[in-house]
């Protein structure tokens, strides 16, 4: 079978593509809690439409902020598509 002359983006030369900064990786970190603690942690992000891994977060932020040690918010990855390359 012959090679197509037209790149795909799985084909693409790494020069080729759009690169965008990378934000930090979060840190995967294995967090045992009390089943009580979870159950109460789940319910609660679940009434404000979050993850309980976001819930946590945003837990833990609250008690760094109110213990005064300021954490500041990681740059969000960027989503979408890269631009072009003439743009």
């Amino acid at each position: 079978m012959a090679a197509s002359s037209s790149k795909g983006s799985a084909e693409m030369e790494p020069s080729e593509k759009a690169s965008f900064p990378k934000a930090p990786a979060k840190k995967a970190y294995a967090l045992r809690l009390d089943p009580a603690v979870h159950a109460a942690v789940e319910r609660l992000a679940t009434a404000e439409l979050r993850s309980a891994n976001a819930q946590i977060e945003m837990l833990l932020r609250e008690a760094l902020k109110a213990r005064g040690i300021a954490v500041e918010q990681s740059r969000a990855p960027r989503r979408g598509r890269p631009p072009k390359a003439g743009d």
